[in-house]
């Protein structure tokens, strides 16, 4: 069971992710203007680029603000210069954090990013202090209702992906990197639209959190998510759904 996928579903039901549409808007225009700086304007040659644009038409993105976000990346059009950078830490109960950020101060994010660490009984940690405990995969979930589970499995594999797991409501597809785009089309293709689509960083075991602990891991992936800077959050937490959700009422 994957707590991970359980925190982002759980938050896409209750229609979190309308409710800050802003917030998400700004997380997909900052990776848009730095997969078009790093790899270029075309997203037919630019993957990273690609995934974005296809995120951005998820949560309906005017098309303007795409083509500016990445004009801004290639220089077309003057704008803030973002730096990437990855924290590693704990939070509570000694779950692992992976912190992926975007941001025009490293000093003035690294120091917010200790400050709610510490706050919600947690740390920041050094480089590769937790990013062992992690693989990057190809990150697709999907609900149940209605999906043909061997029809499901089929596709995925014939699309190059390496597994289907069951996390109670949802399908959970595996992949390697190099898959992803094939597997998530392969997947549409089927008339079937994620709950969410992602390259991710998946921890390769589960720590269980309860009672105290479970509301302030809850808590603090909430305080980061809300981060102006943060892009991405990965941890290895399992949390019952039941816990997540009167940890968010």
């Amino acid at each position: 069971m994957s707590g991970h996928s359980k925190w982002h579903t759980i938050k896409h039901k209750k229609g979190a992710a309308d409710a800050k549409r802003g917030k998400v808007f700004t997380r997909i225009i900052k990776e848009l203007t730095i997969a078009a700086r790093n790899g270029g304007g075309d997203a037919d040659t630019n993957p990273r680029l690609r995934t974005v644009v296809a995120e951005a038409k998820s949560v309906n993105m005017p098309a303007d603000n795409i083509k500016r976000a990445i004009q801004r990346g290639t220089g077309e059009l003057p704008g803030v210069n973002y730096e990437e950078a990855t924290y590693e830490g704990y939070g509570p109960g000694g779950a692992a954090l992976i912190i992926e950020v975007l941001t025009d101060n490293r000093n003035r994010t690294v120091g917010e990013i200790r400050h709610l660490l510490t706050k919600h009984n947690g740390n920041l940690g050094e480089s590769n202090s937790v990013a062992w405990m992690f693989s990057k995969k190809g990150y697709i979930v999907v609900e149940k209702n209605g999906v043909d589970e061997e029809g499901l499995l089929n596709t995925v594999l014939e699309a190059g992906g390496d597994d289907l797991r069951d996390d109670e409501d949802n399908w959970e597809i595996i992949s390697e990197p190099s898959a992803f785009e094939g597997v998530r089309d392969a997947v549409k293709g089927l008339g079937i639209e994620p709950v969410s689509a992602e390259i991710a960083m998946l921890p390769q075991n589960y720590i269980k959190l309860e009672g105290k602990e479970a509301s302030q891991m809850v808590k603090l992936m909430e305080t980061l998510d809300e981060h102006d800077d943060v892009q991405h959050v990965w941890s290895n937490f399992d949390i019952e759904e039941k816990e997540i959700e009167a940890s968010l009422a």
